[in-house]
């Protein structure tokens, strides 16, 4: 069993295979951006989400956008939920669960570092009319799980954002 698992991680190494984030550098960030001003119509779950996002990868959040470095503009959040099946008594047995972020990212001279963009998240989500609590609840964990991917997407997304030009001394 030892030999296997050393195999398959051996295997994997010398593929290139990597976790996201680390094969840096010592010293080298992931980001262009060192600093992030959260524009936002409040604490929503996606910015108390993005928030904790920001955190893992060391970035300081500014309380204003003149001191950071990007500034994050959340447009719009949106969840929502369709049905696509109904069992034989018209009760709801099939959803599909829709996440939705539109944003758009700025330098400090308000230049776009990238376009506004939106990301759309789904998942399809089978329901059992007779376990309402635990239906419920499941819903919620998968708004979680597609809030926490959206966050992630965006934060890939962003390490291409455009890195600052050296200045030029004269």
């Amino acid at each position: 069993m030892r030999i296997a698992l050393l195999a398959v991680t051996l295997l994997l190494s010398a593929c290139g295979f990597h976790l996201r984030g680390h094969n840096l550098k010592p010293g080298e960030q992931m980001f262009a951006f060192h600093s992030i001003y959260l524009r936002t119509n409040g604490d929503t779950p996606f910015v108390i989400a993005r928030k904790s996002g920001l955190e893992a990868y060391k970035i300081k959040l500014m309380p204003a956008a003149d001191k950071a470095d990007l500034t994050l503009e959340i447009v719009s959040e949106s969840a929502d939920k369709q049905i696509l099946a109904l069992n034989a008594s018209g009760q709801a047995v099939e959803y599909i669960l829709h996440y939705r972020i539109s944003y758009g990212a700025y330098d400090r001279q308000l230049n776009s570092g990238r376009p506004a963009a939106e990301i759309d998240r789904e998942k399809y989500f089978s329901h059992d009319p007779s376990q309402v609590l635990a239906m419920n609840q499941e819903g919620k964990m998968i708004y979680q799980r597609l809030r926490a991917d959206t966050v992630q997407q965006m934060l890939r997304r962003l390490s291409f954002a455009k890195r600052p030009q050296a200045e030029t001394r004269d």
